[in-house]
């Protein structure tokens, strides 16, 4: 295994393992699925919302290693109140975002005492079987103050899934029928953390560097990420590879929606401003919570389980804007901080951004200067958006 050392810190290397040793893999093989499906169909039934089915795609292919399905109690509490769950050896992992199912009163009755239940798709279509099940309490204010840290109304996920949400948690291991698609003519790049082992693996990387987006790539971003590459082989590593990853499951209404950051995103690779040789554009299937540095460590701890031993943090990360004041919801520095002190993320490097912005005078992305500071343009996503409505150059 090889290290680095930057100012007397050593930087560990290589491929790491998933939290836990092994990565879960929820998706019942291909020959048992027959059988399988023949007894889920004689369960009793629980439907599942769109963002339900996105948390079996997660929960499926292992981004949230060790856990093996919908979180029990005891997996909820402590997720809810550490950001961690300790392992029967004593262990502790990062588990910073309560991942649970939902269910309403008549649901839980007409479950009853059966000790697994079907789960049925949107469409009505059986996806997985819910094993040995544990029904309790959803404790919605708890579980918001805790996770937000705050009840303040406009919290996009809170208004969408958790208020209209059922009283009752349903927690068991999953058995998914068959893997999640989409058909959105984006599943190819839904690769499964095995994949991308298996590519870094293929590719010979002996560092990879994780950046997550919300938006398009900005020549910021590519700037940063060029710049992190440089960094890396400055430090020894022989073949560091950028896994460019797009979150791809909820997000708020003003966001860019996924086709069309899937397609900028390409269209960089395309131009070379991000080598393709170095560069692995894949969409992680994650809901957004907007959960500020509660979240950042989900996000983080997900890229474990896919290999990264590297994470590219940067201003306020999964943060937004209060939604009734006029300031940001989550202190911009806060993110990048916690990631640094988090408990199951010690063996994870953070890379802090560097900060970039727009040169007046240069006419291009710049690492910012502080002493030439009123000719430099910060663009956040928001300002993005808007040049890019209004056809409009940054001056």
């Amino acid at each position: 295994m090889l290290q680095a050392s930057v100012s007397g810190t050593v930087i560990k290397s290589s491929l790491i393992e998933p939290d836990g040793g092994v990565l879960v893999d929820a998706r019942v093989p291909e020959s048992e699925r027959g059988s399988k499906t023949l007894e889920a169909e004689l369960l009793p039934k629980v439907s599942l919302a769109k963002i339900d089915v996105e948390w079996v795609h997660v929960i499926s292919e292992g981004w949230a290693s060790p856990l093996k399905g919908f979180m029990r109690e005891n997996e909820y509490l402590q997720s809810l109140h550490f950001n961690s769950l300790r392992m029967e050896n004593g262990t502790v992992v990062n588990m910073s975002l309560p991942i649970v199912l939902a269910i309403d009163d008549e649901t839980k009755e007409r479950i009853g005492s059966s000790k697994d239940v079907g789960l049925v798709g949107p469409e009505g279509d059986l996806l997985a079987i819910l094993r040995s099940i544990e029904i309790y309490k959803h404790n919605k204010e708890e579980r918001i103050t805790r996770t937000w840290g705050t009840t303040a109304p406009g919290l996009p996920y809170v208004d969408e899934f958790i208020i209209p949400a059922g009283n009752w948690l349903l927690g068991g291991d999953l058995e998914v029928l068959k893997p999640i698609k989409y058909n959105d003519g984006l599943d190819h790049y839904r690769l499964s953390p095995q994949q991308l082992r298996n590519e870094f693996d293929r590719r010979r990387a002996d560092a990879v560097f994780a950046f997550q987006l919300r938006n398009p790539v900005h020549n910021g971003h590519a700037l940063l990420m060029n710049d992190t590459r440089r960094r890396l082989l400055e430090m020894g590593y022989k073949n560091p590879i950028l896994l460019l990853h797009p979150l791809g499951g909820f997000t708020k209404a003003d966001d860019v929606p996924l086709g069309v950051r899937m397609e900028q995103h390409c269209k960089v690779l395309e131009d070379g401003v991000l080598d393709h040789e170095t560069t692995i554009v894949a969409i992680f299937p994650s809901p957004m919570h907007y959960a500020g540095p509660t979240e950042v460590q989900w996000h983080a701890k997900a890229r474990v389980n896919a290999g990264a031993n590297f994470y590219i943090v940067g201003r306020d990360p999964a943060g937004m804007g209060h939604p009734t004041e006029k300031r940001d919801l989550y202190d911009p520095d806060h993110g990048k901080k916690v990631l640094s002190m988090a408990p199951g993320l010690e063996k994870l490097n953070i890379l802090p951004f560097r900060v970039a912005a727009y040169d007046t005078v240069a006419k291009k992305m710049a690492f910012f200067d502080p002493s030439r500071s009123k000719e430099f343009l910060f663009i956040s996503g928001t300002k993005m958006r808007t040049y890019a409505r209004k056809w409009r150059e940054p001056s």
